[in-house]
């Protein structure tokens, strides 16, 4: 005889434990892993990911891309990827990248080497320099823009004119 550990709610409304329901068949089955996927993208390979409920303050640098949902107070260094701040990223840095798109809101200069994009919901002030600077009505912005030339563009993250960033010597 095979005996069954029933909880105590179960002995006190003498209710049997309920049988498991039957196998779905794998159509079923198919169709119930298909809707439970999450409808966004996969992150590109490469690319690191700090989530909305992720904070750092200090120094970061990598060699892929990085998308920030999260809040982040210091320096960014991508000198050969993309930073993009998400919607809800929030960030307060010195940044220099070779691209950089913003969605969400920075505090902060930044110099890309080949272009930045403000989309509509981007906020930013600090001043940008880059090869090229695309702003969507609707975004905000308070700075100034420095477009590189095709020389400086080449030099550009590793040895930026004083000037351009607002410092003297």
């Amino acid at each position: 005889m095979w005996w069954e550990k029933k909880t105590r709610s179960e002995v006190a409304l003498n209710v049997e434990p309920a049988a498991p329901p039957p196998p779905p068949s794998m159509e079923t089955t198919m169709n119930e892993t298909t809707a439970k996927v999450p409808s966004t993208t996969p992150a590109p390979p490469h690319q690191t990911v700090l989530g909305q409920t992720v904070v750092l303050r200090g120094e970061l640098s990598a060699n892929e891309d990085l998308l920030i949902e999260g809040q982040l107070e210091g320096t960014i260094s991508l000198e050969d990827h993309c930073l993009t701040v998400g919607a809800h990223g929030q960030v307060k840095a010195e940044i220099r990248a070779r691209q950089v798109v913003i969605l969400g809101t920075v505090s902060g200069n930044v110099v890309a080497r080949e272009k930045v994009e403000v989309r509509r919901s981007g906020h930013i002030v600090g001043d940008l320099m880059a090869g090229a600077v695309a702003i969507e009505e609707g975004a905000y912005f308070k700075g100034s823009i420095d477009i590189l030339s095709e020389e400086a563009q080449e030099g550009s993250l590793s040895a930026p004119p004083q000037s351009a960033l607002g410092t003297s010597t």
